[in-house]
């Protein structure tokens, strides 16, 4: 039986781009070459690229970029855009919890959660970290977004998705936010590149700053560095706050 995320990507790589949360991205390859000391020698994986829209950002600017996805339906468009565009990605349709990556990558980004927190179980998202932290050498950075635990508590997560959703690409149904798991439960109906509409029972896991520091620590990274996201602008002058529906996560090994 297909997961949520793994029903609501397919046949998505035509309206995927036109979402409101890719806007972003040049704002964000920005950030992450300042992150990175503009070196273009910088071996970068992108976790969950979807439609590769950093991968090609960050292509255009000179860097070595693989990305995977487990969706096929976004992994082909990316590949179709690539090409259209004149660049060289190594597009790859693969599961961020079974990753055979080590020590390969200078940087891994993993933004808008790419995999991390969809999965269904804490064990399966700690994979995708494990996996990460592998796949990086000494020294590498893993810069991610993930959902805010401290939003859900302050604010009505149905709320801020219907704001956010004016071009009503998804139909916004029943909601529920679990304090026991901090797990969000929503019901969506959406429309795939072919017509098909389908209602999606979609459940997602929001961390707080604190768990993500230890995970990330018995992964062994040295460095961990959290923020608020802006859409576009990220930095790290952005304090964390109840306001910000995801959290930056910067860490280093």
């Amino acid at each position: 039986m297909k997961q949520w995320y793994e029903e609501l990507f397919e046949n998505y790589g035509m309206k995927y781009d036109d979402e409101v949360y890719t806007k972003g991205t040049t704002g964000e390859c920005d950030f992450i070459e300042k992150e990175i000391n503009y070196n273009k020698d910088t071996k970068i994986l992108d976790i969950g690229c979807g439609t590769g829209r950093h991968s090609r950002e960050l292509a255009k600017r000179g860097y070595h970029i693989t990305g995977i996805d487990l969706s096929s339906s976004l992994i082909t468009r990316a590949k179709e855009i690539a090409v259209r565009d004149g660049l060289s990605i190594d597009f790859q349709v693969q599961d961020a919890r079974a990753l055979t990556f080590s020590g390969e990558f200078d940087l891994i980004i993993m933004l808008c959660e790419g995999s991390f927190p969809l999965m269904e179980t804490d064990e399966m998202n700690y994979q995708i970290l494990q996996n990460a932290a592998r796949a990086l050498r000494e020294n590498g950075k893993f810069i991610f977004t993930t959902l805010n635990g401290l939003f859900p508590l302050f604010h009505s997560v149905k709320d801020f998705l219907e704001s956010n959703n004016e071009d009503e690409k998804a139909n916004i149904g029943n909601a529920s936010f679990d304090l026991m798991t901090f797990r969000n439960y929503i019901t969506i109906g959406v429309e795939d590149d072919l017509g098909n509409k389908k209602t999606l029972d979609c459940n997602e896991r929001y961390y707080v700053p604190s768990e993500i520091s230890w995970l990330l620590k018995s992964l062994n990274f040295k460095s961990i560095n959290i923020y608020g996201v802006k859409l576009g602008a990220f930095s790290r002058d952005n304090k964390l706050t109840t306001e910000d529906f995801e959290m930056l996560v910067i860490a280093e090994k």
